[in-house]
């Protein structure tokens, strides 16, 4: 399982928010890049980058910053979330060295451009699912869905989904724990990896979803932790590392 360290983008700086909230938000660095250079140099295998801007927005506002990463680590995996909302923006991105283009709200919205988007850039397409008490979640949170986020999994690995990155909104940014049962139920009933995120707070989070024995959960993304130093990402990694 690999750790995955978040950057979340805001206003061109690094931040982390409180279960979506925009206002809610908090300022770690000023310099994005350079913090993506300090967790690949604390071990990161892949960084994980959500334009917040642009999620809210529809369209790509810190992209400028995901092609700086993304050239920076020109051998690092990348997954970029945020505002794509067509093929255009995925093409930018892929050319520009990314690695994923993670599928949010279009996805739910309009699945067939899921199926479009696959067929364009076969495994580099994520699909993205917020959920909240299992259903799933659109529009940056702010809107919960009557769609069950197992059955909208199990039709985007039909379409051709390289992954999905499975956030419970109830605990991201809270601080609060992982949700370890949603995760494994849900990477139970597909063929396709999980990324878990949302609540990973500490060391014993990520022993949970080792622990769990779940061979499809695939990694875990992790944000305010991180940065508030309750995880520490070289330890995390070495501990997923010792359940091979």
């Amino acid at each position: 399982m690999l750790i995955i360290p978040a950057i979340d983008l805001k206003d061109g700086k690094c931040v982390r928010l409180r279960q979506g909230r925009m206002e809610e938000s908090t300022v770690f660095s000023d310099d994005p890049v350079s913090m993506a250079a300090h967790w690949v140099e604390k071990g990161a295998r892949r960084l994980h980058l959500v334009d917040l801007n642009g999620a809210f927005e529809g369209k790509p506002i810190n992209g400028g910053i995901v092609k700086s990463i993304a050239a920076a680590h020109p051998n690092l995996p990348i997954q970029i979330g945020g505002g794509i909302r067509d093929i255009e923006t995925i093409k930018t991105y892929i050319d520009a060295g990314v690695s994923y283009v993670i599928i949010g709200t279009k996805a739910v919205k309009e699945p067939d451009f899921v199926k479009q988007a696959c067929d364009a850039f076969p495994g580099h397409i994520i699909v993205g699912l917020d959920a909240k008490d299992g259903w799933v979640a659109t529009d940056g949170w702010a809107e919960v869905s009557n769609v069950q986020v197992i059955d909208m999994a199990k039709q985007f690995e039909k379409a051709g989904v390289e992954s999905i990155v499975y956030t419970d909104i109830s605990r991201d940014g809270m601080m609060q724990g992982v949700n370890v049962e949603a995760t494994v139920k849900l990477a139970e009933a597909v063929n396709i990896p999980i990324i878990a995120s949302g609540g990973i707070t500490n060391i014993d989070d990520v022993k949970a979803l080792c622990d769990s024995g779940c061979k499809g959960i695939a990694g875990a993304i992790t944000g305010r932790a991180i940065y508030e130093g309750t995880l520490e990402v070289k330890a995390a990694q070495e501990l997923a590392d010792s359940y091979l």
